[in-house]
């Protein structure tokens, strides 16, 4: 029986991953997104509540973790982080594997993961990196509410720099034009792929 390809798609913070995985969503492909399901497993009622409540009391409650009060714990301590990370990515893996299960049939499934590289994903057919240039992705991510220029200089030194996924990657879309066109490289890729 054969089976989808598995695409991996990945960017850093503002290159616009999550709207080309949308548009890959919109062209009919299923598209597993890794960030979503952390946020259910952790979520009101979620599966992993249990234990981080266990390896960080207080962190939980009726909403689910409470990233103000987990942050702190886990940020800048790099055997915390590991213990966070130890329930994290076997739980997303299971999830990652019951979604291909579900979506067997379909001739492409992409995995929307922020942090691939970081994280060593694997089983991949190929990788697709979202880039665009640095001050296209400055203007972008500053113009989130909330985030100062600070907090993106922090949030760059956890993910692997832009040149160094562009390297990696099988693919590349380049999201510092237009919707259209970045729409029309979606597509053909997707045409391609599905062939």
């Amino acid at each position: 029986m054969s089976r989808p390809v598995i695409l991996g798609l990945t960017g850093s913070i503002g290159m616009g991953k999550s709207t080309v995985a949308a548009m890959f969503a919109e062209l009919g492909v299923p598209v597993f997104d890794a960030d979503a399901c952390v946020r259910r497993l952790q979520g009101p009622r979620g599966a992993l509540l249990g234990a981080i409540e266990a390896a960080f009391p207080g962190t939980t409650g009726p909403s689910g973790v409470d990233r103000p009060a987990l942050g702190p714990q886990v940020f800048g301590n790099d055997p915390a982080m590991a213990r966070l990370v130890a329930f994290v990515h076997p739980a997303v893996a299971a999830e990652r594997e019951a979604f291909l299960i579900e979506h067997a049939g379909a001739p492409l499934v992409v995995f929307d993961i922020p942090l691939l590289f970081e994280t060593r994903a694997n089983g991949l057919d190929a990788i697709v990196v979202v880039s665009a240039d640095s001050e296209t992705q400055r203007s972008r991510v500053l113009a989130r509410p909330g985030m100062t220029p600070e907090r993106f200089a922090e949030i760059l030194t956890r993910q692997l720099p832009d040149a160094e996924k562009r390297a990696r990657a099988d693919l590349v879309i380049d999201t510092g034009h237009s919707l259209a066109k970045t729409r029309k490289e979606v597509a053909e890729l997707v045409s391609k792929l599905t062939q």
